[in-house]
């Protein structure tokens, strides 16, 4: 389960802030309009979408959107929690039997664990459950690498599609060198593709890459945890044991969470 992470906007709303103060720190909030050009603009954004284009099926590029989007998002999902829910199951098992596993199964909000428990109900074999589980995280990291990629690419061609609208600036400006009196203000627009570029970079695009490979990490962490967890309840692994085998996974401000609540 996902939650809408307010980090993400937050990062991205402080990274202008702190460049519209730079910027009119001395000129005031007319000097805001030297930083507006729309042609500079669209040759940055619009060289973005043309690289991906040629880079990306048109069926990947249709999940770009819903990728960048997960980068405004995070898990819900609580290590401690999850440790507390496999040690109430084992416990369960262990007193009523596997089968009575069935009931909590409403319960338990992640699909993940309900596919784990519902194939330990079915009698499958533990190495068979292993083998299942953990093909579903490589395929999952796999997925999510397809879709962090199309953000790392908009990532590289951003300054690129900067640097051509720089030297298209700049060829545009040298026709124009017997009129001194506009060099500098040519020169100034040449420069803002490669502002606008390196800005939608380093302030969006690999920021949100980097958001998500943090949480694919997170995700195939948690994933190892609830493998463990479930190949505990089907060898009927006592409910301490397995506390103490999954709890290496916890941190110490969890651990003592864990100890607290108890």
């Amino acid at each position: 389960m996902k939650k809408l992470d307010l980090m993400t906007p937050a990062g991205v709303a402080a990274g202008v802030l702190l460049i519209g103060i730079a910027i009119t720190w001395n000129g005031g909030l007319e000097e805001f309009s030297s930083f507006f050009h729309l042609p500079s603009f669209l040759i940055v954004f619009g060289g973005i979408l043309a690289a991906m284009l040629v880079s990306f099926p048109i069926r990947e590029l249709k999940r770009f959107g819903r990728v960048s989007a997960q980068s405004f998002k995070s898990s819900k999902d609580n290590l401690r929690e999850t440790v507390d829910l496999f040690v109430h199951l084992s416990e369960i098992a262990r007193k009523e039997g596997i089968l009575s596993l069935e009931k909590e199964l409403a319960t338990i909000q992640s699909p993940f664990i309900k596919k784990g428990i519902y194939l330990t109900i079915d009698g499958v074999e533990a190495e068979t459950i292993e083998n299942i589980l953990h093909a579903e995280m490589v395929s999952l990291e796999e997925r999510h690498r397809k879709g962090r990629r199309m953000v790392e690419k908009a990532g590289d061609y951003a300054p690129a599609w900067g640097m051509i609208g720089t030297l298209i600036g700049l060829i545009l400006m040298l026709k124009e060198l017997n009129d001194p009196a506009s060099l500098g203000p040519n020169m100034a627009i040449a420069l803002l593709t490669t502002f606008y570029g390196v800005l939608l970079a380093n302030l969006v695009f690999n920021p949100m890459a980097a958001k998500l490979a943090s949480s694919t990490e997170k995700e195939l962490f948690m994933g190892r945890v609830i493998v463990e967890g479930v190949i505990g309840i089907h060898n009927g692994q006592n409910p301490r044991v397995l506390e103490d085998q999954l709890a290496v996974y916890l941190t110490s401000e969890e651990t003592s969470a864990g100890d607290h609540n108890d």
